[in-house]
């Protein structure tokens, strides 16, 4: 059977505000099964925020088990990652996992791929899932080319993506730090 995916998630950090949304989509093959997902959540101690893209079920896996990695490593948003990654990477179970997490705090944001991928964009705008090529592109011309707060960046862009990806809908998650 395929796998359930949830898709898009977009983040942005500027001047130290950490801003993530996404949508609440929820797919199985071309049909939406759930419409209102939350797959942005705070972790250690509301200190952190993650969302995923990608097979639900691995995506839960993956927040656990990232949340574990923040607490031995003392909220180390970059150790925590690469140490997920790795493990994500060389696990024989975890290496099956199909989905991706940006993840942030106020002093960095990180797309983590179950490839080993652990990158912090130049811009401080990153984007997974379906849509986020089209919530990508938005982003980054409204924060060259406005003057709107990282809030209203991500739900403009995650409404665009809305416009384009039959994958994305409307029913927007926002978390800020």
């Amino acid at each position: 059977m395929e796998p359930m995916h949830a898709t898009t998630i977009i983040g942005m950090l500027r001047d130290g505000h950490l801003c993530l949304g996404g949508d609440g989509q929820v797919t199985l093959g071309n049909t939406i099964v759930k419409a209102t997902a939350l797959k942005i959540r705070k972790l250690y101690d509301d200190k952190v925020i993650a969302g995923f893209a990608g097979a639900t079920a691995d995506a839960f896996s993956l927040f656990e088990k990232f949340e574990s990695k923040l607490k031995e490593h003392k909220g180390n948003l970059k150790k925590a990652a690469v140490e997920l990654a790795k493990d994500w990477r060389s696990d024989r179970i975890l290496r099956r996992l199909e989905a991706m997490i940006i993840t942030g705090d106020r002093t960095g944001i990180l797309l983590i791929s179950g490839q080993g991928d652990v990158l912090e964009p130049d811009d401080g705008i990153v984007a997974i899932g379906s849509g986020s090529n089209y919530a990508l592109a938005a982003a980054r011309a409204l924060a060259k080319h406005s003057t709107l707060t990282n809030r209203e960046i991500i739900r403009e862009a995650l409404l665009t993506a809305a416009e384009i990806c039959i994958y994305t809908n409307t029913n927007i998650v926002i978390e800020e730090l």
